[in-house]
């Protein structure tokens, strides 16, 4: 079973897909941000890396979908192909970080990519305002996203929401701003519960 768990940067997915893990005896996979070869240099030039790094990441995450399709694991993901080719690519490209050549280019090589996967059997979408975005970001410290500007935050969380609700799998929606799942154990279980819900009960809940 494919368990994805998606949202914007800073919005607690990891922290999540770890508890998850722990929690449930699932198997993790994590988005490759600590050895990225491009990170660091993007966020420093967005404009001259962008392609680059969605390259790498669409290559990335493609692997790891194949991957998981083959496994008979229950495996949870943190971040999906399909954040990258839906929320940050075309991010990038209408604020002009990504020119339309190479915006077509990577459009078509996600197209193929996406007729040979199939949708996680449950997408759970962490929702987080912009000021509890950059209070997680300033909190975890790492010094190369100290330059993301607010407007490239803010542009994805639109689009973030735009494709949640064109979204066609099974959907689990958490109030990143007022379940503090990391923090407080009572929220987590909250979470839990609607995990248990969607995936083993009968009356699933879609939103918490």
């Amino acid at each position: 079973m494919h368990i994805a768990v998606a949202g914007n940067i800073g919005s607690g997915k990891t922290t999540l897909t770890r508890m998850l893990a722990k929690r449930y005896g699932w198997q993790p996979r994590f988005e490759p941000v600590d050895h990225n070869p491009y990170l660091e240099d993007f966020y420093a030039d967005m404009n001259r890396w962008a392609f680059n790094l969605q390259i790498y990441f669409l290559n990335k995450r493609f692997k790891e979908v194949v991957e998981i399709s083959k496994s008979k694991e229950y495996i949870i993901q943190d971040r999906t192909i399909f954040e990258d080719a839906r929320i940050f690519a075309p991010n990038l490209h209408e604020m002009g970080y990504m020119s339309d050549r190479d915006f077509a280019n990577y459009s078509d090589l996600f197209d193929l990519m996406m007729s040979l996967v199939r949708l996680p059997d449950l997408m759970i979408y962490i929702r987080s305002s912009i000021p509890n975005i950059v209070a997680q970001i300033q909190k975890r410290g790492r010094e190369y996203e100290k330059s993301i500007r607010i407007d490239y935050l803010q542009g994805l969380n639109e689009r973030y929401e735009n494709w949640i609700k064109t979204y066609k799998g099974q959907l689990l929606i958490i109030d990143g701003d007022n379940i503090k799942f990391g923090d407080n154990p009572s929220d987590f279980q909250k979470v839990t519960d609607m995990i248990d819900s969607k995936l083993f009960g009968l009356f699933p809940m879609d939103e918490l």
